[in-house]
Parts: structure tokens; sequence; C-alpha cells
């Protein structure tokens, strides 16, 4: 078996940082109003729900470095296989950027990219790749696993680059909040890669919420298929030798060391793993749960519960659960109780926790009938309730949504929904989802997931994981300024990691 000579010891974490409320409801505006300010501006934004007057003017962010419109943006790939992949794949097709280095733990990886950008360097280790590189780099893509976001980007950040980082855009809450405050206090243009942010169905979907048209939101219930990795199980005891392209130390980063076992960690496997993924949560709710999340301008819960879950293991995400988050008001918005709800429905051995039938069963018939069978409930979907009237959204993506008002017995597409029409375009289509982020850094208008948005979705979500490592039907509390829960102390071993020695920021 080859192993690393020493397992070093962990860094003491530092004080957390406080933020206001007042600043996270801010940033709820934001989502409405971010994609149409352009930097060095200051505008007023009305949603379409507020009455106008009552948002805050807000300024958008002075962009460093920013980029010329004839100028080449040199980006820096780190992660180049699976969706590192695509996300590396989409830079090297593009006219007004030029790839200068490829990083992935495992070489194959960046040197099957590199054949398409043969004077680009290549590395396994973003950190000497950006000390290395550091004026030959304008932005960077991080696409790695969970672990690793949040020392790739802010490392790339302190640098003054520009940074787009796959989703969830890190894997603590407070690592969320430390992305947020570098990108803001460095000026520099950002995005997650959660994708469907660019779909015109996703923003009408917000634009229709917002103008009151399934009226006071009490109820969110979102669910995926998700986990289709491995989870629910335990650290397997034996241990193998690593290939000769792979790096196990780099991909480790900023865990806890430990053996090597093939198809277990490396790979798509490592998302189960509390030390390196965030669950079906971390792979799926930062799709699923975006547009709600805008369209009620969620800020931070007052609790958090694990409500049901599969069995519980100490390393791994259970199978399946069930997780609620209790709101309070907001903007002038009602309280509101968030479910989340995940499992494989092909997985035999557990049932899939799902939001019940008496609910959901209007949106059966949306899911066309598969070999002749009944249709059932959508494998993945959100389902806003009102007292006016509910919206369905049955993809992932939150690209198609339907409406079914009170007195209505079935769903209408929100296009084509009488109520929707009249309700006015006030959030601006996208031209693409990196596109965004590239005008972003010629000094183009704020890119739509960008960090000040995107972190707050990620806090959410990762409150869910905590949940679920307190354990199911305690209540915790929640302090969002603070970072703390007053009712479960033992939470804030979950808010922040202490990162090995060599990988701290």
């Amino acid at each position: 078996m080859k192993t690393n000579k020493t397992n070093l010891p962990e860094d003491k974490p530092n004080a957390l940082p406080a933020q206001s409320r007042r600043d996270f409801l801010r940033a709820g505006a934001l989502t409405v109003a971010a994609a149409s300010l352009t930097s060095c501006a200051t505008k007023s934004q009305d949603s379409g729900a507020v009455p106008a007057g009552t948002a805050s003017p807000i300024s958008a962010p002075y962009i460093g470095n920013v980029k010329g419109a004839n100028d080449k943006i040199n980006v820096a790939c780190i992660g180049n296989g699976g969706q590192g992949e695509s996300d590396t794949g989409d830079i090297l097709g593009r006219k007004d950027a030029n790839v200068v280095a490829f990083c992935d733990v495992d070489r194959t990886h960046a040197e099957k990219m590199a054949t398409r950008a043969p004077d680009a360097k290549i590395y396994t280790d973003f950190r000497t790749m950006l000390e290395e590189m550091d004026s030959s780099i304008d932005a960077v893509t991080v696409t790695i696993p969970d672990h690793n976001h949040a020392i790739a980007t802010m490392t790339a950040l302190k640098m003054g680059k520009h940074a787009f980082c796959q989703k969830p855009l890190t894997q603590t809450v407070w690592e969320a909040r430390q992305v947020r405050g570098l990108a803001n206090e460095k000026h520099l243009a950002t995005q997650m890669g959660n994708q469907g942010s660019e779909s015109s169905g996703l923003r009408r979907a917000v634009e229709v919420v917002q103008a009151g048209v399934i009226g006071n939101v009490t109820e969110l219930h979102v669910w995926s298929n998700r986990p289709i990795w491995p989870q629910g199980i335990n650290r397997p005891s034996s241990a193998d030798v690593w290939p000769s392209t792979l790096h196990w130390d780099h991909w480790i980063g900023p865990a806890s060391l430990r053996p090597f076992k093939s198809d277990v960690y490396h790979g798509f496997k490592w998302r189960g793993w509390y030390d390196f993924g965030c669950g079906a949560l971390g792979d799926m709710a930062c799709h699923t749960v975006n547009m709600p999340s805008r369209a009620l301008k969620l800020g931070y819960p007052t609790m958090v519960e694990l409500e049901a879950s599969s069995e519980l293991f100490p390393e791994t995400f259970p199978k399946t659960s069930r997780i609620r988050w209790d709101f309070p008001e907001r903007e002038g918005l009602v309280p509101l109780k968030f479910w989340w709800y995940d499992g494989d429905p092909n997985d035999k051995t557990v049932p899939a926790l799902r939001p019940p039938d008496d609910l959901t069963k209007a949106t059966w018939e949306i899911k066309p009938p598969q070999d002749g069978k009944a249709s059932q409930l959508a494998e993945s979907g959100a389902l806003l309730v009102g007292d006016k009237g509910m919206l369905f959204s049955p993809d992932d993506y939150g690209s198609q949504s339907y409406i079914m008002l009170k007195d209505e017995k079935e769903f209408v597409e929100t296009q084509n929904h009488p109520a929707a029409r009249p309700v006015p375009k006030t959030i601006p289509r996208s031209p693409g989802h990196k596109e965004e982020w590239f005008r972003m850094m010629r000094g183009g208008p704020p890119a739509y997931s960008n960090f000040d948005i995107a972190a707050y979705l990620t806090e959410i979500i990762l409150l869910g994981c905590i949940a679920l490592r307190v354990g199911p039907g305690k209540k915790m509390e929640w302090d969002g300024p603070k970072m703390i829960s007053p009712s479960h102390p033992e939470a804030a071993q979950y808010v922040r990691r202490a990162n090995r020695r060599g990988w701290v920021v």
C-alpha cells in the first residue's frame, strides 16, 4: 500500500466574522436587481412585488482589473475532468479568452484538454500554479470536488483574479461568508455555476411570483432524485495504491488525510462523503432552489430541522431525508416554511421521502405517461404554495413552470396563464451563463449568480447539511449574522472546517 509519510496536524479556526441581517435582505433584493445594473452605476430596481420606492438603491461594485473590449482574458482552468471538462471546454471555445494553464490532480484530465491549447502549462496543484503564473492569469474557473472549492476560489480572489466556481460555491457556511466578502472587497467579477440562472423561464417565474399572481406564499416544497452515487455507507477498512497519474494529497486538499481506496472517493462518488461533498443538497439544491429562493427573497432562516431520514452513518449522508427551514417575514413577505426531500426513487432498499400526495397530485398530469403507465410525481421539482394558487416547476433548473389558481383544476404553463400574461418583464434576459461573467469582467452588469447572490443561496443549503449532522428531531434555531445556533451549540463544529496545514488561505 502506498501512503503519504505524515498526516499533518490541522490548524485552529479563527474567530468568525459577523454580518447583519440587513445586508442579507439587501442581497435578496439584489437577486432581481443585479442583472440590470451596470458597474460604477447606482440604480433603483423595483422587483414587481415590492411597491415602487421601497427598494433601496443598490450600487453595482466597481470591477477591478477591467478588461477592454478587444483584450483577450487569460484564464486558468482548475479541474479539467467531468464537469470540469465541460467548463474548460467552454473557455477553450471562446475567441475572447486564452487558456494559459490547466490544473487537475489527475494529469490525464489536464493533458487531454491541453491538446487544444498546447502552449498552456499543466499543474496538479492550483497553489503552485497561481504563485508561478500570477501575472499571467486574469481569471480562474474552479470545477473540483466541493471541499476544495473555497480554498481554490479564495486563493484566486485574494490575488485579484476574477472567478467562476461551480456549485455549491463552498462546503461550509463560514467559507461562503468569506468568499462573498472577498469578492466584494476586491471588486471582482464572479459567477457560480448554476447554469439554470440563465433561463428565461426561471426569470419569468421570479417575476410572476413577485407580482403576486399566486398570492402570499407560505410553503415551499423542493425534491430531488439524488443521490445517484453511493451514500449511507461506512468507510472501507482496506486501502489501495493510487494511480500514478493522481496526486492524492492534492485531491484531499484541506480535508483530513485518509488512505486512498479505488472507486470510493476519486471520481463522482465523493459527493456522498461528509469530508468531501454536500450530498444531494449540494449537488442539486443550487439548481432546484435557485428560482424559489430568488422569487421568495429567502434570507436567513430562524430554524432548521432534519425531520426524517433513513439510517444515519458517521461519514456519509443518508440515502433519503426530509429537512425543514423556517423563514420569518422579509421585505413585506409572509413567514415561510421550506421543505427539502431527497432520495433515489429507483433505490428499492429505502423508500424516497417526498411531499404528501394530496399536495402534489395535481402536478402528476404535467409529466407525460411512460410505457403506458399513469403519470406520477416528477423525479425532481419545486412547488410554491400561495393563498391564491400554486406554481410548479418540474425540472432541476426552474426553466419550466406551471400555475394553478385556487378556482382551477389543472396547471397551465406560466407563459400561457391568463393571470401571468399581464405581468411586466422586469428582469433582463441572459446572453448566456458564462457570457454574463465575461461581460462583468469587461465592466458590464453583474452576473445573475455572482458571489454576492450565490453565497446566500449556498448558506441556506449548507444549513440543511448541518441539520443532518446535528441529528433528527432537533429544531436548530439559527442566528444568521453570528453563524451560530443558540439552541444547539454543537452545530458550530460543522459551520467551519479546521483545514489541514498548508491548505489555509
